[in-house]
């Protein structure tokens, strides 16, 4: 075997070597390992996905990023439904998995706030998970669409957008930033709540998310039984929002999903196939 050969070997040995590591340390944990051995290993072996936006680091796809998902769906599947698409919790645990290992310096809280924006505004969509305990944090709870993805305050979202001046939800992967005091508009009054500002990391998909003014906020529309609409951001009710923001602020992930064939196609962290 020439010496090029052999080298070209090796990525594929290292991969089926973590995977077999990452495995086995589940025995004695029930948590996803995340050491540096595992961290170095992934940045080595880990192939690219798809072209992105410039400046964006594509999503590894690595034997641990689909160990550690595999891990976290055999955890949680049967406690999280109903659900609108088959593909829901693995797009957002490979997601967080995914965004974790190209940048775990950003991911510096073990949270991920899911909301499946392909079932109803009357159906409870929202869930925040701790994915290292692999548990339910809350949830299933109401959660708010844009007013330009829902064709009305019960439907369903059928159109999101990442352009300014639509009010629709955008799709994708977000990192909580930083806790503000939101101010916003309902009924012709003004209320105040606890907001939680997002970094798009989706690409095309959500990157104006920020600029936009898309955040998870308390709001008094959205109640244990209608989420009502947005003005895009994935509200929750107020007294659930003073609670979770918190928690999730500075370090955690956030993921919007809806059974949308050209985000599930392009976005850069859900697998190409």
């Amino acid at each position: 075997m020439s010496s090029r050969k052999f080298l070209d070997l090796i990525p594929t040995a290292l991969a089926a070597a973590t995977a077999l590591l990452y495995l086995s340390s589940n025995a004695y944990s029930a948590s996803p390992s995340s050491g540096p051995v595992l961290r170095a290993t992934t940045a080595f072996v880990a192939p690219m996905t798809r072209a992105t936006t410039p400046g964006m680091t594509p999503a590894p796809r690595s034997a641990v990023a689909q160990a550690r998902t595999d891990h976290a769906l055999e955890a949680l599947t049967s406690v999280v439904h109903p659900l609108s698409h088959h593909d829901a919790l693995r797009d957002a645990f490979q997601s967080y998995f995914a965004f974790d290992l190209a940048h775990p310096g950003e991911v510096r809280k073990p949270y991920l706030y899911f909301v499946d924006y392909g079932l109803s505004s009357a159906t409870p969509r929202g869930y925040v998970f701790d994915m290292s305990a692999l548990k339910i944090v809350d949830g299933p709870f109401m959660v708010a669409a844009g007013r330009g993805s829902a064709p009305n305050a019960h439907g369903i979202p059928t159109h999101f957008s990442n352009a300014f001046g639509t009010a629709t939800t955008s799709l994708g992967l977000y990192v909580a930033q930083e806790l503000y005091r939101f101010t916003g508009h309902a009924g012709g009054a003004a209320y105040h709540s606890v907001g939680l500002r997002l970094a798009g990391v989706s690409g095309q998909f959500n990157n104006n998310a920020r600029a936009r003014g898309v955040v998870a906020h308390g709001a008094p529309y959205v109640t244990a039984t209608r989420a009502g609409r947005s003005e895009g951001c994935p509200a929750m009710a107020p007294g659930r929002a003073r609670e979770l923001l918190p928690k999730l602020a500075n370090g955690s992930l956030v993921f919007l999903f809806a059974p949308d064939s050209n985000w599930m196609a392009n976005d850069p962290w859900l697998p190409t196939g």
